[in-house]
């Protein structure tokens, strides 16, 4: 008998096993994939830690939460400067002074605001009724069109004018010539990757992967006093209200024999005509690579269906009617707390699910 079956070895399953563990509870971790570290996992390919889920980049301006992920593995410095196509033109982002100065052939940040004011005048929408209303209204036309439009449309699967406002309740936009995508303080990839720092986490912990909790429920709730489970939660209840609805991301992985494919760790094609939105190149989240070869993932947005990897919760009104529903059912669930991305369907950001796991274990435990 354990105190707690933790269901997901992710890092909302990693951090509440350490935590608990360091107390003095006796923990087992399970995941019914075969590896550790749920879409974080890296994969040593060629000697490159490749990000085998789409990339994960730490960024936090809560530093009890970086201190404490630096207690399991050594960050590096890297700092996201993503760049963006649309046919033969590239463009920095997020939106800055770089992005404006070759949209427009501008060079101060007055003149690039008033190029945004005027155009959001243009379009005078009020109360945006549409995603694509909203945009505008936010950076104007240009950078909507070349931008925005075509990316947000391969993302979700929609028109824009089709897509909520909500969904862009702002758009990033600095008047200085800054390329950092992310506004925290603290940012950085392990040096060994994301699967090394969880399997630090997990030191001591007894795990067990290629274990599905939901196949064998009754034996396995059998072996704690409690469960902590980060599956998704419509499937623990068999879908009985219909499935919460999400986006997936399908990856198309290639080796290629050169040491520099397109020289950033992140490039967006926002061209509504390519079907990818964009390609990583792993190497250059990492310095002192040794290897003349690159791994590239293709990112392909795609609907999702039951039995696929769920990626982005689609926090709309109907889906949110449907996890109250199923919310109500697992808080009457005696013995099991739901937690993480997917227990809570919550889109979150990494420290925020490292977060979200020591607040549960200081209530907890």
């Amino acid at each position: 008998m354990y105190d707690y079956l933790i269901v997901g070895a992710g890092l909302f399953g990693a951090t509440f096993a350490r935590e608990a563990t360091d107390r003095g509870y006796s923990c087992l971790v399970i995941d019914r994939r075969d590896h550790i570290a749920g879409n974080a996992y890296c994969e040593d390919v060629c000697g490159i830690p490749v990000h085998t889920y789409g990339a994960h980049i730490f960024h936090t301006s809560d530093k009890t939460v970086w201190q404490y992920v630096n207690r399991f593995a050594e960050f590096n410095n890297y700092i996201n400067s993503p760049v963006a196509i649309w046919k033969d033109e590239l463009y920095n982002l997020p939106f800055n002074m770089n992005t404006f100065s070759k949209m427009w052939n501008i060079k101060t940040p007055a003149e690039a605001k008033q190029m945004i004011e005027k155009q959001k005048a243009e379009a005078r929408f009020e109360d945006p009724k549409n995603l694509e209303e909203q945009a505008i209204s936010l950076v104007g036309r240009d950078i909507y069109e070349k931008l925005v439009k075509g990316y947000t449309e391969k993302q979700w699967g929609r028109d824009c004018k089709d897509l909520p406002a909500f969904i862009i309740k702002r758009l990033p936009v600095r008047f200085t010539y800054d390329n950092n995508y992310f506004n925290d303080r603290y940012q950085g990839i392990p040096e060994r990757g994301y699967t090394d720092m969880v399997a630090n986490m997990l030191d001591g912990i007894e795990v067990k992967t290629g274990a599905d909790y939901l196949k064998e429920r009754e034996a396995y709730r059998r072996l704690a006093k409690k469960v902590i489970y980060t599956g998704a939660l419509d499937e623990y209840f068999d879908y009985c209200y219909g499935n919460l609805e999400y986006r997936m991301v399908r990856f198309e992985q290639e080796t290629l024999d050169t040491d520099n494919f397109q020289g950033n760790a992140v490039v967006n094609y926002t061209e509504r005509e390519i079907p990818y939105t964009r390609i990583i190149e792993h190497r250059h989240f990492y310095r002192g690579i040794n290897s003349d070869k690159t791994v590239i993932s293709k990112e392909y947005p795609a609907e999702w269906h039951p039995g696929e990897e769920p990626y982005y919760p689609i926090n709309d009104a109907k889906n949110a009617e449907l996890y109250a529903k199923y919310r109500e059912l697992a808080d009457r669930e005696e013995g099991v707390i739901f937690g993480g991305r997917l227990g809570e369907y919550k889109y979150y950001d990494m420290d925020k699910v490292i977060a979200s796991a020591l607040s549960l274990a200081a209530r907890e435990l």
